[in-house]
């Protein structure tokens, strides 16, 4: 069996390692920011201050899971582990990565004969508690080289390996389009409660029905219970929604392939509405609106 190493101490990486602790699992640990390092220490894990610290410290053969931001600094980090490690150890990457991304350095780890799984993690901060649910591509090999692992991590049967190089990111991608999808139709039905002869109901309470038997029920709608708990109006939640690139992807694929996503494709331009102010579009309508009907400018 492999060791295992945890690249990367942010909300999901600090808690997948606590998680391999807890299922007897002793992980040693790295960040770029060592101030979190002390917490993990003291939780059990074996901390290192640097990248070649944290291999050396490691019995072969060495897997490493990649968790810190896609993009460069996955990067970064992706090159500096190919030169650290060994042939026969596996990198596994964890960030919310673009599969082609993840297709091309499996095919650079390849050629130095070191494995490597891309890995769609999804679980959030629950994922300490309750467990994760984990997509992965790569060799078969590799997965089974990462089994002990993924089965410490996720709840029973959270786990699968999707296909070949790039299809745990691809499918994690999807996933995520899903979720933005699903969000903003919670959000579209509430706020038309919200608006409705009736909206003064108690929506908390509504959520909670609802996941008592109806269709609707899932885990995001417990989520939206709980945020109507903590602030029943949700005075104090800006209404800006982030993206984080997998919507995105999840349209550009769509339109490549030629596969129509009309829902994921509104919700995730809703995100982006959300995050502007005030839309230059939106005041060229305002002022056709008064060109061609005399109608007054609102403020």
């Amino acid at each position: 069996m492999h060791s295992i190493a945890i690249a990367g101490m942010g909300r999901m990486g600090s808690n997948m390692a606590r998680r391999l602790i807890a299922k007897g699992i002793k992980p040693h640990v790295w960040n770029r920011e060592p101030g979190k390092l002390p917490a993990l220490a003291a939780a059990g894990a074996v901390t290192a201050a640097t990248l070649t610290e944290l291999t050396a410290g490691m019995k072969g053969p060495r897997a490493v899971w990649m968790m810190i931001p896609a993009g460069e600094a996955t990067e970064k980090l992706f090159l500096g582990l190919l030169s650290s490690l060994e042939k026969g150890d596996l990198i596994i990457d964890g960030a919310n990565g673009h599969w082609r991304d993840a297709a091309r350095r499996a095919e650079k780890a390849a050629v130095a004969g070191i494995e490597f799984l891309d890995a769609g993690v999804s679980g959030g901060i629950w994922g300490l508690a309750n467990g994760y649910c984990i997509m992965t591509g790569g060799p078969e090999a590799a997965f089974r080289n990462a089994e002990p692992f993924l089965k410490a991590l996720c709840q029973e049967g959270g786990y699968m390996h999707c296909g070949a190089p790039g299809a745990g990111h691809f499918t994690k991608m999807v996933h995520n389009g899903i979720e933005y999808a699903m969000m903003e139709a919670y959000g579209e039905g509430f706020e038309l409660l919200k608006a409705s002869p009736f909206g003064k109901m108690d929506l908390a309470s509504l959520a909670r029905v609802w996941n008592r038997g109806s269709v609707v029920r899932s885990w995001l709608l417990e989520l939206a219970q709980n945020a109507f708990d903590k602030d029943p109006g949700l005075d104090k939640v800006p209404g800006v929604v982030p993206d984080s690139g997998e919507g995105r992807w999840t349209v550009e694929e769509a339109a490549r392939l030629g596969v129509p996503l009309p829902a994921i494709s509104v919700s995730l331009f809703k995100r982006f509405r959300s995050q502007m102010k005030d839309s230059f579009g939106d005041r060229l309508s305002a002022a056709l609106r008064r060109e061609f009907g005399g109608h007054e400018l609102k403020k």
